[in-house]
């Protein structure tokens, strides 16, 4: 028994799938079912069972997986006290980040990190907001980095860089050129919203509160989970919308959109949380570190 083995299990336990066990660790299937088999094989019981859709542990996996956990968890501690002895010359984090600032701005982040630390490497896994909070519960990701504050318990959040909200239309819309639009006219037009829990949305809504406006009253006629294709749904003409500036500007710059000033403050922050259970790795608070001089403008 090893430790890769358990780290497999444990994530083939935790997915209920040979497959996406295999594509979460860049690995072939037959390499996935081959750990396993190997673990089954020195313990000598079989730990999944398959029904027809996923799989499931056996009462000898349901035994094994609290412990399994214990091990990989004092493994990384150690891995972790070993990082700090080395003087962040090695490494890994895990960052989890919303749509918006996972697609324009940690990538510019992550990659100047790494020029100073080279041997770090980062992975960055990009969900709507409210998938980085559970990932966060989970302790599946080190940093998450979201559009909307957190709610609930067990996590630590905090602001980070100011953004603002633009409201978007086609070419050649009536808003087009209008400085003086109202709240109430918000409900003329159909709007093409990210889906519920996101963190443009969520602050979206916020907004329209602050003016009185409940937020079902929005007609909507499209939801989508990726900014891009919001921007591109607008541009198509299916409606209007209201995104990040982040997002926003390269389609702005080419014509392809037009901002119209909304009735309402556009201003918004982006937060950096995490598990308040968490021990924080050297590479963790190192970046937290590199991350607050971008928050003050360092």
């Amino acid at each position: 028994m090893n430790l890769r083995q358990l780290e497999t299990f444990l994530l083939v336990a935790d997915l209920q799938s040979f497959t996406a066990a295999a594509r979460k660790l860049f690995m072939s299937q037959p390499a996935v079912s081959f750990q396993i088999k190997s673990l089954e094989e020195d313990l000598q019981v079989t730990l999944f069972q398959r029904g027809d859709k996923r799989l499931s542990l056996t009462p000898a996996g349901r035994l094994i997986y609290p412990e399994a956990k214990k091990m990989v968890a004092r493994y990384q501690k150690i891995r972790s006290g070993i990082e700090d002895m080395k003087g962040l010359k090695t490494g890994h984090l895990v960052v989890g980040a919303s749509t918006t600032p996972g697609e324009y701005l940690m990538p510019l982040i992550v990659g100047e990190f790494c020029k100073v630390y080279p041997g770090i490497t980062i992975s960055l896994q990009v969900a709507g907001s409210g998938q980085v909070f559970r990932w966060i519960k989970d302790n599946e990701i080190d940093i998450g980095v979201t559009g909307s504050p957190a709610t609930g318990s067990g996590i630590w959040c905090e602001p980070w860089v100011s953004d603002n909200l633009v409201l978007i239309v086609p070419p050649g819309h009536r808003w087009a050129g209008r400085g003086d639009l109202a709240a109430d006219e918000l409900l003329e037009e159909p709007f093409v919203l990210r889906e519920p829990g996101s963190g443009t949305r969520r602050s979206f809504e916020k907004k329209l509160a602050e003016k009185d406006i409940d937020a079902d009253r929005i007609k909507v006629s499209m939801e989508i989970s990726s900014t891009r294709a919001v921007i591109t749904a607008v541009q198509a003409g299916l409606g209007v919308a209201v995104v990040s500036s982040l997002a926003a500007g390269d389609a702005l710059e080419l014509g392809r959109i037009k901002s119209v000033p909304p009735p309402f403050d556009s201003a918004r922050m982006l937060y950096l949380a995490g598990n308040k259970q968490s021990h924080e790795s050297p590479v963790t608070n190192e970046f937290l570190e590199y991350a607050g001089k971008i928050r003050h403008g360092g």
